[in-house]
């Protein structure tokens, strides 16, 4: 099965650990919790925490009930490298911040003067940092996802794609543009991104994102000797696609790589793909969000019946743009689904780009185009959500960078915050569930606690090129435990610095290993 995370492509330097004793894990008060079986939970779970694989690492255990009462505890006051439940925290503070009913409008102004149909002057779409712009809105206005993003596609197999057309808020937005009458414009389209500041974030949020940034590249296998079949999206002008895999005999070896052109727009697919292999999704950057913004409105403008003087392709020229937009001037809107959609995707797949976009869109809120603005906005947060912010270190949104680290009391301090405000069951359902969907769909499925688990996954893995094996600095799981008593709990089990084999070692073993001691949390309440 494969692994629903990001796979960082870096190796970490190991943390100082040791092996630890079953004793480590301790019960507050010295008794079960909720009535069951204190000894039975300590043989349990230290049975996964003393196994040989686990010998230099250092694991991290805190249970709580919705009061902060501890119930299970192991080195919980200790830093850990948290992976992806960093995101916990960013969608929280953007969440506080924007409010999760707040949706995103992205307006198109009209800056010239008008002739009957005729618009002498400018279409400026003025981006609003909407993470979507209508490529995943379902016809029900939620955002749709897979299990394995196809932001994954590169990393990891079994990527696949909603089934949404990419383009289609640009596509609403041009609807609406002839709707308002125009049908011509003599000058040119712009994009305006003076929302906030390209922050150095990798992956890189922009003021107007299409598609995540990414072309989909779709390999599906035909016979074989014969070149394998190809479908991309979205189809925005310069971009073309060449590609060069060839169907080998069904069990051979499927292997396809993307290469790219400096700017972007020439982008080539080599390999092997087996005969009785899935499609195979790629993915390949835009590296000019703004100009491919541009061009694909000039062309969903023609399909909607608008002729646009202007070159569909070159740069995004902002300059002369105007410091306000005079009122009545817009011409079309494209309004988003509300930001707890957002959030859902974020936490559901670990959608890295969202995360940290939400960091830029908390430094606009406090009036700042610097996304690093973001970052006091959510410590203020956190502080007024009665978590201790000097227990968490964060460097991005998304708990990628080096030097993002968290304990575990903070972690349950921010999941407890959520129970006492009105969208504790919102912010529930943004998590994925143990065995049934996003980053937790598909492990530890004959676990009990499937279903009743719903919590934020993170993982850091890398290759450990001097032993030829995968180094795991984390794999870590937060979130909420439904016991069998109906009681909401919050919790956090993590593991950091050990090596594995391979990825399907760390998979099978590490992955179900966390997944499987958060469920053997959840069967353990009253």
């Amino acid at each position: 099965m494969a692994t629903k995370r990001h796979v960082r492509r870096i190796g970490r330097t190991g943390l100082a650990g040791g092996m630890l004793a079953l004793a480590a894990l301790t019960i507050a008060g010295g008794g079960p919790p909720g009535g069951g079986s204190g000894g039975d939970t300590q043989d349990i779970l230290g049975r996964i925490l003393d196994k040989p694989i686990y010998a230099h690492a250092q694991w991290g255990v805190l249970e709580e009930d919705p009061q902060g009462g501890v119930l299970h505890e192991l080195q919980s006051d200790k830093f850990f490298i948290p992976g992806s439940v960093a995101k916990l925290f960013t969608v929280s503070g953007t969440w506080h911040a924007l409010g999760g009913d707040h949706r995103f409008t992205t307006p198109v102004h009209a800056v010239g003067t008008r002739d009957g149909a005729g618009l002498h002057g400018d279409l400026v779409l003025v981006a609003q940092g909407d993470l979507a712009l209508g490529g995943r809105v379902t016809p029900e206005g939620t955002l749709d996802f897979t299990s394995i993003d196809h932001t994954y596609a590169n990393d990891l197999p079994g990527a696949t794609l909603t089934p949404e057309d990419p383009l289609a808020g640009i596509d609403d937005i041009a609807r609406q543009i002839r709707q308002s009458g125009i049908s011509r414009v003599d000058g040119d389209v712009v994009v305006d991104t003076r929302l906030f500041e390209t922050p150095a974030l990798d992956p890189t949020p922009t003021p107007l994102i299409i598609n995540d940034n990414l072309i989909d590249l779709l390999t599906t296998p035909t016979a074989p000797g014969r070149p394998a079949e190809l479908s991309w999206r979205p189809q925005v002008a310069p971009y073309e696609v060449v590609s060069q895999v060839t169907t080998v005999a069904a069990g051979g070896t499927t292997d396809i790589e993307v290469t790219a052109s400096e700017d972007g727009t020439r982008i080539t697919l080599s390999g092997t793909i087996a005969a009785d292999a899935a499609p195979v999704l790629r993915v390949s950057p835009v590296v000019d969000p703004a100009a491919f913004g541009r061009t694909a409105l000039i062309e969903a403008l023609a399909r909607a019946g608008v002729t646009v003087t202007a070159d569909p392709v070159g740069a995004n020229d902002e300059d002369g743009l105007p410091a306000a937009y005079a009122p009545g001037s817009d011409v079309a809107s494209y309004v988003s689904p509300p930001f707890s959609q957002y959030a859902r995707l974020v936490l559901k797949v670990s959608h890295n780009l969202g995360a940290n976009l939400d960091i830029c869109l908390m430094a606009v809120t406090a009036g700042s185009t610097d996304c690093n603005a973001g970052f006091p906005v959510l410590r203020a947060f956190l502080e007024a959500a009665g978590v201790d912010s000097e227990q968490v270190e964060l460097a991005d949104g998304r708990g990628g960078d080096p030097v993002d680290r968290a304990t575990p009391v903070a972690v349950n301090q921010v999941l407890r915050y959520w129970l006492h405000t009105p969208d504790a069951e919102a912010f529930r359902d943004t998590l994925p569930v143990l065995g049934e969907d996003g980053t937790l769909d598909g492990f530890c499925t004959g676990c009990g606690g499937v279903g009743k688990v719903f919590a934020k996954t993170g993982t850091d893995v890398g290759p450990d090129l001097l032993n030829g094996r995968a180094a795991v600095g984390a794999e870590t799981v937060a979130g909420y435990l439904v016991t069998p008593s109906g009681e909401i709990r919050t919790f956090f089990v993590g593991v950091n610095n050990l090596a594995v084999a391979d990825l399907d070692a760390f998979i099978s073993q590490v992955v179900e290993d966390v997944a499987e001691a958060s469920s053997i949390l959840q069967q353990q309440g009253g």
